[in-house]
């Protein structure tokens, strides 16, 4: 591998955990409400749908 896959994979790895930081707000699953808990899953569910529609249009991009 070259060196800049190394790079593009480790930020793509910082990325997909500060998302997962920011859509649960800081807070562990265990410490939210039921609502808040909700809300933190349906924001990951549409991050992962904008991802995979992204993912799909740079193939098209291409």
């Amino acid at each position: 591998m070259n060196m800049n896959r190394l790079i593009n994979m480790g930020l793509r790895m910082l990325m997909n955990n500060g998302i997962k930081v920011a859509a649960n707000r800081g807070k562990n699953p265990e410490d939210m409400t039921p609502e808040e808990r909700q809300s933190a899953q349906a924001t990951q569910q549409n991050l992962k749908k904008a991802r995979r529609g992204m993912r799909m249009m740079r193939r098209f991009m291409r």
